[in-house]
């Protein structure tokens, strides 16, 4: 599956369905390069830099992984209130690269901000003397090579030379791309909000397409506005909704050392102050938000490894939403269900199977199962009138709908994920080739 250059250029939506791309335009305060810095046997853009050039207020949220790459680490040591930039280079996790890896960011930042100070000195009336700790780094790729720091450094001059004041749709293309590994498709995603009466741009992209099992959030995922916005309301907007988004998708059940979903406020629009998460003006934008990470959640399973389904896995009427949630994974990630939906078998055992070993307390005389809307099990049996044939039929679609009911409480929660094909074992098999 290759990259729909012609969807991405006639594409019009503003609410865009999977394999279409929305009108990523101009938000003021972001700058956007990217540039190939070689990482790549065949030359592609893979180092990208995110440059506010007013500062922007952010807040991110990180694996939980025990073992970390080194740039979370330099993220996590930063306590700044603005951040000037973000840089994301691919082909490179930075992980298990130990001092070399996290001095090579010191270095690295060291030059990015002397070179942006370079920068405010000629574009801004009133230049600020830009710091290393007010720098970020995205990092994906292969763990536990070498971080190629004289590569990354050697472009940085020449990334802000490419800098662009002003965004179109090509350039948030050009960003999306730049920050892909085994993805087919960019991942971008917008929408349109208010607080009280002022007009709010929300602007994403991420990157994900394996080693995707969300504990916290999952892959990379970056969010710009250009609402005035606090840290600490950033924070709490961003924890609250990456439980129903970033937080219920999985492509293997694999943890990745790099996950990292951060936003950055500019501030450019200024509209009523909002002092905490309970402000009836914030509720659009909350809203709004969460449409924009569902959206590249849903992108990111959609475009999963090899994947030829995109499943979503609705469990309710569970005792608690713990419950819901552990049953939706333990179904999501098991390769038996995985491998079957890629076969377009419906062997629904597989899934009581897979509710079984959830851990849950269950009554299985009153567990129920749907493929969409057709009744496969119920009350703890075979439904009655259940047609193999039909559900044969409803196997061959690309997009699936599976409902459990577990009728032991009132709690639900709903996930998402891809089927497992040769394909997954091929990109996997051959991914350092």
């Amino acid at each position: 599956m290759g990259i729909n250059f012609t969807n991405f250029f006639s594409s019009k939506s503003k609410n865009s369905k999977m394999m279409e791309f929305q009108d990523l335009d101009h938000i003021d305060g972001v700058s956007v390069s990217t540039i190939t810095a070689n990482l790549y046997q065949n030359p592609r853009d893979d180092l990208v830099m995110f440059y506010f050039r007013e500062g922007a207020n952010y807040a991110s949220v990180y694996t939980q992984s025990k073992i970390v790459s080194e740039n979370i680490k330099w993220n996590l040591n930063q306590k700044t209130k603005k951040i000037y930039s973000l840089i994301v280079n691919t082909r490179n996790a930075n992980c298990f690269t130990g001092k070399q890896g996290f001095r090579s960011l010191e270095k690295i930042a060291e030059t990015t901000s002397e070179k942006l100070s370079e920068k405010q000195k000629e574009d801004e009336d009133h230049p600020k003397k830009i710091k290393p700790k007010e720098i970020l780094f995205g990092c994906t790729g292969t763990i536990g090579e070498t971080f190629p720091e004289d590569k990354i450094k050697s472009k940085i001059s020449n990334l802000i030379k490419g800098i662009k004041y002003t965004q179109n749709k090509y350039i948030w293309m050009k960003a999306a791309l730049g920050i892909l590994t085994t993805d087919t498709e960019p991942k971008m995603a917008m929408e349109e909000c208010l607080i009280g009466n002022s007009k709010i741009k929300i602007y994403g992209i991420a990157k994900g397409s394996g080693m995707i099992q969300p504990n916290m959030a999952t892959t990379l995922g970056y969010i710009f506005t250009d609402a005035n916005l606090s840290n600490l309301v950033l924070k709490k907007l961003l924890k609250k909704n990456i439980v129903n988004t970033f937080n219920a998708i999985s492509c293997d059940g694999d943890t990745s050392t790099n996950d990292m979903i951060s936003i950055f406020s500019t501030g450019k629009v200024k509209h009523t102050t909002i002092k905490n998460m309970n402000d009836e003006k914030i509720k659009d934008f909350d809203s709004s938000l969460n449409k924009v990470l569902l959206n590249l959640a849903k992108r990111v399973v959609s475009d999963g490894e090899g994947a030829s389904k995109f499943i979503e896995i609705k469990v309710q009427n569970a005792k608690t939403e713990n419950d819901a949630k552990k049953i939706a994974f333990s179904i999501a990630n098991s390769p038996l269900v995985k491998t079957a939906f890629a076969g377009e078998d419906p062997n629904w055992g597989r899934i009581i199977m897979a509710i079984g070993k959830s851990g849950t307390s269950l009554n299985f005389e009153k567990i129920s199962i749907k493929f969409g809307d057709l009744p496969v099990v119920q009350n703890g049996k075979v439904y009655s009138n259940y047609n193999e044939d039909e559900a044969k039929e409803y196997m061959r679609n690309r997009y699936i709908n599976l409902n459990i009911d577990i009728a032991n409480g009132n709690k639900s929660f709903l996930a998402y994920t891809m089927d497992f094909t040769k394909k997954y074992i091929e990109i996997n098999g051959d991914y350092r080739s």
